[in-house]
């Protein structure tokens, strides 16, 4: 059986470990980035992979850097056939990919070359794709521009969200990280060259790109509203206060008001004038509040026609 380490931080590797400790695979190091101070309490909050691999009993190891001599020689120490890394959040050096016989591969949430980088699922969203995937990557010193050894492809649902597309994957992405190792094992995969010139690059998300720019089409800024659910949310201002914006339905009419303003408010919420068309508000939150329908917003806080989302 192959000696495994992993290396991965968020839930969407915890997932991916769990899948491969559940099919039986042989873990003997889990790596992650450093717990956390987090919360009201400012309490050390284990993450996702470190509460996983406590869970299975497998061993931790988070370095600051792990390119950083010491932390390759902890790694190095362990004598892996694989390492398995999914979303760990620090580029690896050539001296750590080097330790494996077989390899790093990665479990990129794309198809590559598309979307590079980190934040593919949001930007797969946000940029209306009919499908992605997963691809499993023998890693070089490159920035996910490896050889592809696995890929499959997913279809997005019209309403599909960064967080629905994240939990699908992350399934998806523990299943062939199973496979690839028994592939590897076997060694009966394929290596496949990625077609450079066809890449895209998939940029990490900031709050500032939250922020609604009603001069868009509403169809681009429905999307975006989806694809940075639910982080790092979209919002704007109602009142001198803001206000995030969870789920919207788009209008094809005109309404010819300017954008962002409020044009009509109903019981199935309200409709706001975009750059061309409008959205029908659904799914809103106000500052200080919970996430609620956007109907049962308009009980607590009266909205007229007219009003302005700054």
């Amino acid at each position: 059986m192959l000696k495994i380490v992993f290396m991965g931080t968020p839930e969407l590797a915890a997932t991916v470990l769990d899948t491969m400790m559940e099919a039986g695979l042989s873990v003997s190091l889990a790596v992650s980035q450093p717990d956390r101070v987090r919360g009201r309490g400012r309490k050390s909050q284990p993450t996702p992979v470190h509460a996983c691999a406590d869970k299975w009993g497998i061993p931790v190891f988070q370095p600051v850097r792990v390119r950083e001599a010491g932390a390759v020689e902890r790694i190095r120490q362990e004598a892996p056939d694989l390492i398995v890394v999914a979303a760990f959040g620090q580029i690896l050096p050539q001296s750590l990919l080097d330790i494996p016989r077989l390899g790093c591969i990665n479990i990129h949430t794309s198809l590559l070359p598309r979307y590079r980088g980190a934040a593919p699922i949001q930007w797969a969203v946000i940029n209306g794709e009919e499908k992605t995937g997963v691809t499993v990557m023998q890693m070089d010193a490159g920035l996910d521009t490896g050889d592809i050894l696995l890929q499959e492809e997913v279809l997005l649902a019209p309403d599909e969200t960064a967080a629905s597309l994240y939990d699908r994957l992350s399934l998806l992405g523990g299943q062939m990280a199973v496979r690839a190792a028994a592939g590897l094992e076997a060694g009966t995969l394929t290596r496949t060259p990625q077609d450079h010139e066809a890449s895209t690059y998939a940029s990490m998300l900031t709050r500032e790109m939250g922020k609604i720019d009603w001069t868009q089409p509403a169809a681009v800024i429905e999307r975006r509203i989806r694809g940075m659910n639910p982080w790092p949310s979209c919002y704007c201002t109602l009142k001198g206060k803001v206000f995030k914006i969870w789920g919207a339905r788009v209008g094809e009419e005109e309404t010819g008001a300017a954008p962002g303003t409020v044009t009509e408010v109903t019981k199935k919420g309200m409709r706001v004038a975009c750059g061309s068309g409008s959205l029908l508000l659904t799914d809103v939150q106000y500052e200080g509040k919970k996430r609620m329908p956007c109907d049962a917003f308009l009980r607590g806080v009266h909205v007229e026609a007219g009003e302005v989302l700054s």
